[in-house]
């Protein structure tokens, strides 16, 4: 009964969340001074089209429906639920017209799903590993090193890490191109070869900035349950080194740790977003800000909303998960 009353809380705090993002992506891009419907008009106009009077209010009234702008602001708002969360359908893109937002959507979403999971699982594994040792072998000079470089890091925004690496690796050593490239057929070998070797940067500079996070918070965590009387005793019974640091210090080190993941995901797909666009990766980010540029409604909101979509999921799933990992919570 109590795991249920659990479960229900979370699915509606996950509904909330969704509910209220999406109503901010839907009302922010309406106080932007440009209109979309002029904007693809004009574009129309100056490549040298002629068209009567009659058939550019037919046109203007045919993109207004398609960008769903027609009607009171109110009309517009449910019909924009409607198409979320009913057809699940954003209409057509302006700065690609006539091709669907949704197909636009499901060519970048795989991408970006793929540098952020692989990003936040390599940073979220070496980090903690790397923090349990330090925090429980805080007197060897590599754990103390190790400290000072995630000090280092820790505080380095992502676009700064970002920049970093391009000068580094792509104008001062060419070793990652500056565009990025795929060869080859779709998930055969040159292809998927290409792409990790092309996603490399983009997920260093995600991979580097959480990894400073994770390493100190887990050897902050490590240091205090290593002084646990609980770990006294488990050296007096003659456990080995190995048990202890896994089963005493990193099973009771890993419950914030887990915890803190579901809360920073929000920030860590801001950041892939933003390594996105620096290196000009095909995925959420980078047409989300081509959105921007092009006053693209329909593109934005559509980007906007899976990007509050898997935020809020992934967050649900682990906050779900967590009892698996917390015992203490099942009994409650």
């Amino acid at each position: 009964m109590q795991f249920a009353k659990f479960v229900v809380t979370r699915i509606i705090a996950y509904v909330l969340v969704i509910w209220i993002g999406i109503t901010v992506v839907f009302f922010v891009p309406r106080f932007m001074p440009s209109d979309p419907v002029e904007s693809m008009l004009g574009r129309i106009m100056s490549q040298g089209a002629y068209m009567e009077a009659e058939q550019v209010e037919a046109m203007r009234a045919t993109l207004t429906q398609a960008f769903g702008l027609e009607g009171s602001l109110a009309d517009q708002y449910f019909g924009f639920l409607h198409r979320t969360f009913v057809t699940r359908e954003f209409g057509p893109s302006l700065s690609m017209f006539p091709t669907p937002v949704n197909e636009l959507i499901g060519r970048a979403l795989p991408w970006t799903l793929g540098l952020l999971l692989a990003s936040t699982i390599i940073a979220w594994v070496v980090g903690n590993a790397i923090g349990l040792l330090a925090g429980y072998k805080s007197r060897w000079i590599s754990s103390r090193t190790l400290e000072i470089i995630a000090i280092l890091v820790y505080p380095i925004p992502y676009y700064i890490t970002a920049l970093i690496l391009i000068i580094l690796f792509i104008h001062i050593n060419p070793i990652f191109p500056l565009f990025f490239s795929v060869r080859g057929e779709a998930w055969s070998w040159e292809f998927i070869s290409s792409a990790v070797y092309n996603s490399v940067l983009p997920a260093l500079s995600i991979v580097i900035v959480g990894f400073g996070w994770w390493v100190l918070s887990m050897k902050a965590l490590a240091s205090s349950i290593s002084e646990e009387d609980f770990v006294y005793f488990a050296k007096l019974k003659g456990a080995g080194e190995g048990r202890i640091m896994t089963a005493y210090v990193l099973r009771n080190a890993i419950l914030p740790q887990v915890t803190v993941l579901a809360l920073q995901i929000g920030a860590i797909f801001n950041g892939a977003l933003i390594a996105e666009i620096l290196f000009s990766y095909p995925g959420l980010g980078t047409m989300t800000y081509n959105a921007v540029l092009q006053a693209d409604y329909n593109l934005l909101m559509g980007t906007i909303t899976i990007s509050i979509i898997a935020v809020a999921t992934s967050t649900l799933i682990i906050d779900l998960l967590y009892p698996v990992f917390d015992p203490r919570i099942r009994q409650r």
